[in-house]
Protein backbone atom coordinates (compact mmCIF):
# COMPACT_ATOMS: atom_id res chain seq x y z
CA UNK A 1 0.00 0.00 0.00
CA UNK A 2 0.99 3.83 -0.75
CA UNK A 3 -0.06 7.10 0.77
CA UNK A 4 0.93 10.23 0.05
CA UNK A 5 1.98 12.78 2.88
CA UNK A 6 0.74 16.48 1.43
CA UNK A 7 2.06 19.63 3.70
CA UNK A 8 -1.29 21.98 3.75
CA UNK A 9 -0.78 24.85 1.83
CA UNK A 10 0.61 28.02 2.36
CA UNK A 11 -0.66 30.60 4.96
CA UNK A 12 0.35 34.31 5.53
CA UNK A 13 2.82 33.21 8.54
CA UNK A 14 4.10 30.79 5.90
CA UNK A 15 4.30 33.79 3.48
CA UNK A 16 6.18 35.96 6.19
CA UNK A 17 8.71 33.33 7.48
CA UNK A 18 6.60 33.13 11.12
CA UNK A 19 6.81 30.05 13.28
CA UNK A 20 3.25 28.24 12.99
CA UNK A 21 3.89 25.08 15.14
CA UNK A 22 0.72 24.17 16.79
CA UNK A 23 -0.71 27.58 16.43
CA UNK A 24 -3.85 27.56 14.59
CA UNK A 25 -3.27 29.38 11.12
CA UNK A 26 -5.62 29.54 8.50
CA UNK A 27 -4.87 29.03 4.64
CA UNK A 28 -4.38 32.31 2.07
CA UNK A 29 -5.39 32.55 -1.67
CA UNK A 30 -2.21 30.87 -2.26
CA UNK A 31 -2.50 28.05 -0.10
CA UNK A 32 -5.85 27.29 -1.94
CA UNK A 33 -4.24 27.31 -5.39
CA UNK A 34 -1.87 25.30 -3.82
CA UNK A 35 -4.43 22.71 -2.32
CA UNK A 36 -5.77 22.73 -5.52
CA UNK A 37 -2.71 22.59 -7.56
CA UNK A 38 -2.13 19.12 -5.23
CA UNK A 39 -5.48 17.33 -6.26
CA UNK A 40 -4.73 18.15 -9.68
CA UNK A 41 -1.62 16.21 -9.27
CA UNK A 42 -3.58 13.28 -7.56
CA UNK A 43 -6.42 13.10 -10.77
CA UNK A 44 -4.93 10.37 -12.48
CA UNK A 45 -4.31 8.39 -9.22
CA UNK A 46 -6.15 5.82 -7.26
CA UNK A 47 -6.96 7.89 -4.20
CA UNK A 48 -9.41 6.65 -1.87
CA UNK A 49 -9.31 8.46 1.40
CA UNK A 50 -8.48 11.68 2.97
CA UNK A 51 -7.53 12.22 6.50
CA UNK A 52 -5.60 15.30 8.22
CA UNK A 53 -4.60 16.90 11.22
CA UNK A 54 -6.99 18.82 13.00
CA UNK A 55 -5.73 22.23 12.32
CA UNK A 56 -7.83 24.45 10.44
CA UNK A 57 -4.40 24.65 7.16
CA UNK A 58 -4.45 21.01 6.94
CA UNK A 59 -8.23 20.42 7.36
CA UNK A 60 -9.19 23.15 4.64
CA UNK A 61 -6.31 21.74 2.28
CA UNK A 62 -7.59 18.02 3.21
CA UNK A 63 -11.15 19.21 2.25
CA UNK A 64 -10.47 21.34 -1.01
CA UNK A 65 -8.44 17.84 -2.11
CA UNK A 66 -11.77 15.99 -1.35
CA UNK A 67 -13.94 18.22 -2.82
CA UNK A 68 -11.59 18.41 -6.46
CA UNK A 69 -11.65 14.83 -6.16
CA UNK A 70 -14.72 13.36 -5.07
CA UNK A 71 -13.48 12.25 -2.29
CA UNK A 72 -15.40 12.07 1.56
CA UNK A 73 -13.38 14.12 4.27
CA UNK A 74 -12.11 11.30 6.26
CA UNK A 75 -11.19 12.29 10.05
CA UNK A 76 -8.38 14.24 11.84
CA UNK A 77 -5.70 12.95 13.80
CA UNK A 78 -4.55 14.39 16.79
CA UNK A 79 -0.97 12.82 16.33
CA UNK A 80 -1.04 14.47 12.93
CA UNK A 81 -0.76 18.04 14.49
CA UNK A 82 2.78 20.00 14.14
CA UNK A 83 5.34 20.36 16.35
CA UNK A 84 4.85 21.89 19.09
CA UNK A 85 7.28 25.06 18.89
CA UNK A 86 6.54 26.79 22.43
CA UNK A 87 7.44 30.26 22.78
CA UNK A 88 9.04 30.78 19.60
CA UNK A 89 5.50 30.36 17.79
CA UNK A 90 4.92 33.52 16.19
CA UNK A 91 8.48 34.66 15.65
CA UNK A 92 9.81 34.92 12.43
CA UNK A 93 12.51 32.86 11.66
CA UNK A 94 15.74 35.50 12.08
CA UNK A 95 14.20 35.97 14.98
CA UNK A 96 14.61 32.62 16.40
CA UNK A 97 17.80 32.53 14.80
CA UNK A 98 19.09 35.73 16.83
CA UNK A 99 17.97 34.67 20.10
CA UNK A 100 18.31 30.87 20.24
CA UNK A 101 21.04 29.78 17.34
CA UNK A 102 21.67 26.56 18.59
CA UNK A 103 17.52 25.94 18.02
CA UNK A 104 16.94 24.60 21.57
CA UNK A 105 13.67 26.71 21.57
CA UNK A 106 11.92 26.42 25.33
CA UNK A 107 8.50 25.06 25.90
CA UNK A 108 9.41 23.20 21.94
CA UNK A 109 8.11 19.57 21.47
CA UNK A 110 11.30 17.24 21.32
CA UNK A 111 12.08 15.96 18.03
CA UNK A 112 11.74 12.23 19.46
CA UNK A 113 8.01 13.07 20.29
CA UNK A 114 7.42 14.42 17.02
CA UNK A 115 8.12 11.28 15.44
CA UNK A 116 6.84 9.01 17.65
CA UNK A 117 3.58 10.74 17.21
CA UNK A 118 4.02 10.69 13.19
CA UNK A 119 4.56 7.04 13.28
CA UNK A 120 1.84 6.35 15.89
CA UNK A 121 -0.38 8.09 13.59
CA UNK A 122 0.91 6.35 10.01
CA UNK A 123 0.46 3.08 12.12
CA UNK A 124 -3.15 4.01 12.97
CA UNK A 125 -4.07 5.14 9.94
CA UNK A 126 -2.75 2.01 7.93
CA UNK A 127 -4.70 -0.17 10.87
CA UNK A 128 -7.70 1.79 10.21
CA UNK A 129 -7.50 1.77 6.09
CA UNK A 130 -5.44 -1.44 5.37
CA UNK A 131 -4.92 -1.53 1.67
CA UNK A 132 -6.63 1.40 0.64
CA UNK A 133 -4.65 4.37 -0.93
CA UNK A 134 -4.66 7.11 1.28
CA UNK A 135 -3.94 11.17 1.44
CA UNK A 136 -2.77 12.44 4.45
CA UNK A 137 -2.41 16.16 4.63
CA UNK A 138 -0.46 17.37 7.64
CA UNK A 139 2.38 19.89 8.65
CA UNK A 140 6.09 20.23 7.44
CA UNK A 141 8.17 18.92 10.43
CA UNK A 142 5.82 16.46 11.10
CA UNK A 143 6.25 14.60 7.95
CA UNK A 144 9.84 15.41 7.65
CA UNK A 145 10.94 13.61 11.03
CA UNK A 146 8.56 11.18 10.27
CA UNK A 147 9.92 10.35 6.99
CA UNK A 148 13.15 10.53 8.11
CA UNK A 149 13.10 8.18 10.61
CA UNK A 150 11.76 5.57 7.82
CA UNK A 151 14.39 6.47 5.75
CA UNK A 152 17.39 6.86 8.63
CA UNK A 153 18.60 9.71 6.85
CA UNK A 154 17.94 13.61 6.86
CA UNK A 155 15.54 14.53 4.05
CA UNK A 156 14.78 18.25 2.54
CA UNK A 157 12.42 20.68 4.05
CA UNK A 158 8.75 19.94 2.92
CA UNK A 159 7.26 22.43 0.81
CA UNK A 160 3.78 23.77 0.88
CA UNK A 161 1.26 21.74 -1.28
CA UNK A 162 3.94 19.00 -2.05
CA UNK A 163 2.90 15.31 -1.98
CA UNK A 164 5.68 12.78 -0.39
CA UNK A 165 4.86 9.23 -0.46
CA UNK A 166 5.85 5.99 1.94
CA UNK A 167 4.74 2.57 1.28
CA UNK A 168 4.20 -0.45 3.62
CA UNK A 169 6.03 -3.28 2.22
CA UNK A 170 6.49 -6.89 3.92
CA UNK A 171 5.93 -4.92 7.74
CA UNK A 172 8.21 -1.87 6.81
CA UNK A 173 7.71 1.43 6.34
CA UNK A 174 9.74 3.00 2.92
CA UNK A 175 10.06 6.45 1.86
CA UNK A 176 9.41 6.41 -2.09
CA UNK A 177 9.02 10.33 -2.57
CA UNK A 178 9.11 13.34 -0.69
CA UNK A 179 7.90 16.35 -2.32
CA UNK A 180 7.21 15.20 -5.72
CA UNK A 181 10.97 13.67 -6.37
CA UNK A 182 11.67 9.88 -6.03
CA UNK A 183 14.05 8.84 -3.06
CA UNK A 184 16.67 6.13 -3.73
CA UNK A 185 16.01 2.73 -1.52
CA UNK A 186 19.03 2.20 0.68
CA UNK A 187 21.29 -0.26 -0.13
Amino acid sequence: MTYAFIRHGQTDWNLHGRIQGSSDIPLNDTGRAQAHAAAARLAEERCEVIVSSPLQRARETAQIIATDLGLELGPAYPDLVERDYGEVEGLDDAECRRRYPERNYPGAESFTAVTERGRRALDAIAAEYGDREVIIVSHGSIIRYTLESIAGRQLETISNGAISRVALEAGAWRVLAVNGAAVAAER
